[in-house]
């Protein structure tokens, strides 16, 4: 059996319940210039970074902002609910101290800022279980690519092929799996409709953290 030493996790819909503030950012953003949420915008800005998904904002709609400007607004409406409200999915924390206590590298991969995580990670326990923390903005390619995991693996030190990436959306399933690592698709309610996908392409799929506890854990 293959022996794997880290453990790399996207927070927002996999480690933290944080999609309903995107949810509620994209109504309120779009809403105040006269736009309603077509059915296919979340899912296309999901896997980018701010700066991608403020680019492909712009151009989609054809809004007379700078992408700066589109971040900013984003990254205000965004602050007060990570700082104060984001809570973790069900089992994250118990199943972080289990890796740590089996001494399991853990990084961050996500497509947030840094001043949006800390506070809600700091807030909830669970910041000082990881040794490294990689942002999208940090690579050339957003999360369908195995770019952000592979230089997450870089941070802590170890091969793709002994990590396992934990992922909420298929973009990163996908991405994770090209890259060489093992996948775990994480239920949200936010990718209900990828969720068949993400079962038949991910090499484990849980609707809790509190599956891979007490030896339902295949990879560590």
């Amino acid at each position: 059996m293959k022996q794997y030493k880290g453990a790399i996790f996207d927070l927002d819909g996999t480690l933290l319940d944080s999609m309903w503030v995107w949810d509620d950012i994209d109504v309120a953003f779009l809403k105040k210039r006269g736009l309603e949420v077509p059915p296919d915008y979340q899912e296309a800005i999901t896997p980018l970074g701010f700066l991608e998904a403020a680019r492909y904002t712009i151009r989609r709609f054809g809004f007379p902002e700078t992408p700066e400007e589109l971040i900013q607004e984003w990254h205000q409406m965004a602050v007060d609910a990570y700082t104060y409200e984001v809570e973790l999915k069900d089992g994250a924390a118990e199943y972080l101290r289990y890796l740590k206590e089996k001494g399991i590298r853990m990084a961050v991969a996500t497509s947030s800022s840094p001043e949006l995580y800390e506070p809600a990670l700091k807030r909830n326990g669970i910041y000082e279980c990881f040794k490294a923390f990689v942002t999208v903005s940090e690579v050339k390619r957003g999360k369908g690519f195995p770019d952000i995991y592979e230089k997450a693996a870089e941070k802590l030190s170890l091969p793709p092929e002994t990590c396992v990436v934990y992922e909420d959306i298929l973009a990163g399933i996908r991405g994770a799996k090209m890259g060489g690592f093992a996948a775990v698709g994480v239920y949200d309610r936010s990718g209900e409709g990828n969720r068949a996908k993400m079962e038949q392409e991910a090499d484990r799929y849980v609707t809790s953290f509190k599956e891979l506890m007490n030896g339902g854990d295949s990879f560590f």
